[in-house]
């Protein structure tokens, strides 16, 4: 799989800059609104990923900011879900084999198949909280 490309939206900064100058709750819907187009990732991903005790499936969420939005898996209670989504060996030893996969089975090939709704999701949000 290739290098992934990230959604880029010109003038953003103006905008949030913008907002800002018009009031001081604005900004944060800009950070709602990239949340709700990595939801669609999040909702394709979840599912699919494996779950003995639900911690892996539930690591897998949609994070933000003013200036972006991202989907993130694993963490310090979930310290495994790398493997789970690239492979890779792991164990005593390496003795525990899951094939590579570059590309991740759950986050970005859910970016891949949903780019073209993220994107419209996104420029909608966008233009309500512009409105």
């Amino acid at each position: 799989m290739a290098i992934i490309d990230p959604i880029k939206v010109d003038g953003l900064v103006e905008l949030q800059r913008n907002l800002r100058t018009l009031s001081g709750d604005l900004p944060k819907a800009l950070r709602l609104a990239h949340n709700e187009a990595a939801n669609l990732v999040v909702d394709w991903a979840q599912p699919r990923v494996p779950s003995d005790s639900g911690k892996a499936r539930r690591s897998v969420r949609a994070t933000s900011s003013q200036r972006e939005g991202k989907v993130t898996g694993g963490g310090a209670r979930v310290p495994y879900y790398p493997w789970l989504d690239f492979g890779g060996r792991v164990g005593k030893g390496k003795s525990v084999r899951r094939p590579f996969e570059k590309g991740g089975r759950y986050i970005y090939p859910g970016y891949v198949k949903n780019k073209a709704e993220v994107e419209e999701r996104l420029l909608a949000a966008l233009l309500q909280v512009c409105q």
